[in-house]
């Protein structure tokens, strides 16, 4: 083998990693598989081909992707158990009712400074039909004003609120003891009564009755007080108001009503049910029921009380609730109850005592 000098060697060239062999461009492509009869593999095919090898899945590369049951997301726990959400929401509920309750209620007192209703609880209640006509204070004789305030609630010009807590509380402990009332219902309380309850002499009536009178004085001046009172109280079975009560059994207007009338009609005020018209005019106490001795006692009380307080205060009381002058001097109106109203002249000529 002749020499040859290192520098005239030829030198071997290594293709790059990631790169393919270059091939000169004069170079044409030899598939060296076609022509090498050693480069094929005689197993590759046929009875002696190996078996295929089998897939294997793909390994999950996040934990959601696992087959099976999943973690439930993190919540934020409620502090509230499941047994009470049904509490809580009945809650919700009876407290917007109340709340529903309490704002109507206040609306209708409020609107009780310049409407007359059109019927009460109490009117209500009663089985028969009754008879009632509203008319203004100022037409009402200041002889019937002072015989009420004097025996119903002599404390009402001067007293600041529906009652006294004292008083009350004295008839609170006298009905749990069953004792006698010592002082009876005020003017507001009584308003409380005939416009929203009933007879019923229970304890929780008489809670009620304080709460609606206590509003009452509140939202209501003491003048707008007494003209309620005497226009929406009972005075015979189906007898309600001044107006009735005057034209029913004395045949004059609630204007023209002297002392000794003004005296019987307030005397009937604690039982009214047990009297009727008498034939010709009057009260009289001889009734079916057999209870006109009830009423008949009341009557003969306010006859011995009454009229000596009007002797004594005159009309002071009246005017310091805000009723000044005499219904005789007032303009005549509409509503001044100057004439007997129809139900009444019906309930007369059914009754055949005229």
């Amino acid at each position: 083998m002749a020499h040859v000098p290192p520098d005239r060697r030829p030198t071997a060239r290594f293709p790059r990693l990631g790169r393919a062999p270059s091939r000169r461009a004069h170079e044409p492509f030899v598939d060296a598989a076609a022509h090498d009869p050693y480069a094929a593999d005689p197993y590759a095919s046929g009875p002696y081909a190996p078996a295929p090898e089998p897939e294997r899945p793909a390994r999950p590369s996040w934990r959601r992707d696992r087959p099976g049951p999943q973690p439930a997301p993190r919540t934020r726990p409620d502090p509230t158990p499941a047994a009470g959400r049904p509490r809580r929401r009945l809650l919700r509920r009876i407290s917007r009712v109340l709340a529903v309750i309490v704002v109507v209620q206040a609306l209708v007192i409020l609107s009780l400074r310049w409407i007359d209703p059109p019927t009460t609880a109490f009117m209500a209640a009663n089985p028969g039909d009754v008879v009632q006509q509203s008319v203004p204070i100022e037409h009402v004789s200041r002889n019937f004003l002072a015989a009420v305030i004097a025996h119903e609630d002599a404390a009402l010009p001067h007293r600041s609120g529906a009652f006294a807590w004292g008083a009350l509380m004295a008839r609170a402990e006298a009905h749990l003891a069953g004792d006698e009332d010592p002082s009876g219902s005020t003017i507001p309380q009584q308003v409380a009564k005939n416009l929203f309850l009933n007879q019923e002499m229970s304890a929780w009536r008489k809670v009620v009755e304080a709460g609606l009178s206590a509003e009452l004085a509140l939202a209501l001046d003491d003048r707008r007080m007494l003209e309620l009172y005497v226009n929406y109280a009972q005075f015979g079975p189906t007898i309600y108001g001044v107006c009735a009560a005057s034209w029913y059994y004395f045949d004059s207007p609630p204007q023209d009503l002297p002392v000794p009338q003004a005296v019987q009609l307030v005397g009937l005020l604690p039982s009214p049910g047990h009297v009727q018209r008498a034939p010709g005019g009057g009260l009289d106490f001889d009734v079916e029921d057999g209870l006109g001795w009830l009423s008949r006692s009341h009557v003969v009380n306010a006859q011995n009380r009454v009229p000596r307080h009007i002797e004594r205060l005159g009309f002071q009381p009246v005017e310091d609730i805000g009723v000044t002058g005499l219904a005789a001097d007032q303009p005549a109106s509409d509503d001044d109850c100057s004439t007997r109203p129809q139900e009444v002249a019906d309930l007369i000529a059914a009754e055949g005592t005229a």
